[in-house]
């Protein structure tokens, strides 16, 4: 996937402020089960919250965050607090929920 760039971040954080977390990261990181858990929830979401329960430090949850892109192809459009926020767009572009916005 390309780069997003500020604005198309900024503009996914906004729609995914209602969102709840649908992945969860304990104390174990990435596994195959949570890899599993994000292609699942990118397929049907495209904006998905992961939530981090057990590693509050950030340099851990920013490893950890690289580690999710790389294994999905997701970008991450942002970290706030224990949360980071994945977006992947659908492979069918006439399922695609989220248009981003172009300049």
């Amino acid at each position: 996937m390309t780069e997003l760039k500020g604005f198309q971040k900024k503009y996914l954080r906004g729609v995914a402020h209602k969102l709840q977390p649908v992945v969860f990261i304990g104390q174990k990181g990435v596994t195959g089960a949570i890899c599993d858990s994000l292609e699942d929830a990118l397929n049907t979401h495209e904006l998905i919250k992961v939530k981090f329960v057990e590693n509050k430090e950030k340099a851990i949850k920013q490893e950890i965050c690289a580690q999710l892109e790389q294994r999905s192809n997701a970008s991450l459009a942002g970290l706030i607090g224990h949360v980071a926020i994945f977006y992947r767009p659908h492979p069918n572009p006439d399922k695609r929920k989220i248009i981003l916005p172009q300049r």
